[in-house]
């Protein structure tokens, strides 16, 4: 029988591909369908389409993912990897056409590039969430996975071929003004879609070369209460033994700890690190999911 925590996990799971897939039909509907401006992937020729020959959005969008989804079924392992992404495909298209008569034809703003960042912000925070859960919006997100399995294309790449050959599709389309708004909304949707996953830049990572190891380390232990890992290394233009220190601390500890290493160890060298989140004793507890 289930325990409740899968329950919990796969509720979860299934409310936030809800929400993400209801946020980027309103991304699509509010900010780009009415300025002619392409997102990437499936999505993008389902608007450039709509332009030319009108044809609804999230049909096209449908339609467009079936081979891929028949594919990735054939390719990933059965309907149990592609079912999130089947999920998220098949209401964020009904929702985009169901959505459209409630939405004004024309945007909200006059400004195509307020359009593009506020577009690319929302559709990031969809893409985010649904990533988070476990999906994907289908598309070439889907492709990219098949071919990394099988011909060992990074996703990068997969991604820049096929955002790219979207982007061209606009600027033929709707101009190369066009286009260009197309790379902003694929930029600012990429880089939102990060920050929804990894969330801000809180923590630091620091490295220390000391030849006071062990009053650094106790300071940082008693003082800032964080763990500090330590190890052997060697100056390759002095040929001398150095301890390396290591500790992550909060963005806020940074002055107090270069305070407390150059108390001790003036000459200290210190390399400070950015990071999005640390995992373990003072920091965030790992919470297992459910599969």
């Amino acid at each position: 029988m289930p325990k409740i925590d899968d329950w919990k996990a796969s509720a979860g799971r299934i409310i936030l591909l809800t929400i993400g897939a209801l946020v980027y039909a309103v991304a699509v509907n509010l900010f780009f369908k009415p300025y002619q401006i392409a997102p990437s992937g499936v999505s993008g020729v389902a608007v450039i389409l709509n332009s030319l020959i009108g044809t609804p959005v999230g049909l096209i969008i449908i339609i467009g993912n079936i081979p891929i989804q028949i594919l990735a079924y054939r390719s990933l392992g059965g309907w149990k990897i592609v079912a999130r992404t089947v999920y998220v495909i098949v209401l964020y298209s009904i929702a985009i056409d169901m959505l459209t008569p409630y939405f004004p034809a024309t945007g909200i703003t006059d400004d195509s590039l307020l359009s593009t960042i506020f577009g690319g912000i929302l559709g990031g925070i969809a893409g985010g969430l649904i990533y988070r859960a476990g999906g994907t919006l289908g598309g070439t997100s889907t492709l990219a996975r098949i071919l990394q399995l099988r011909l060992g294309t990074s996703l990068n790449n997969t991604y820049l071929y096929t955002d790219s050959l979207v982007v061209l599709l606009a600027g033929l389309v709707f101009g190369w003004e066009g286009a260009l708004y197309a790379m902003v909304a694929i930029f600012v949707d990429g880089a939102t879609a990060d920050y929804v996953l990894e969330g801000p830049s809180t923590i630091r990572t620091v490295t220390i070369v000391t030849n006071h190891p062990r009053e650094v380390a106790d300071l940082i232990l008693d003082s800032l209460e964080r763990g500090v890992t330590g190890w052997q290394g060697e100056g390759m233009y002095t040929e001398q033994p150095r301890t390396v220190l290591f500790v992550t601390i909060t963005r806020t500890e940074i002055n107090d700890l270069k305070a407390l290493i150059f108390s001790v160890d003036p000459g200290a060298f210190i390399v400070i690190g950015q990071g999005h989140t640390a995992y373990g004793e003072g920091f965030q507890s790992i919470t297992p999911r459910g599969t």
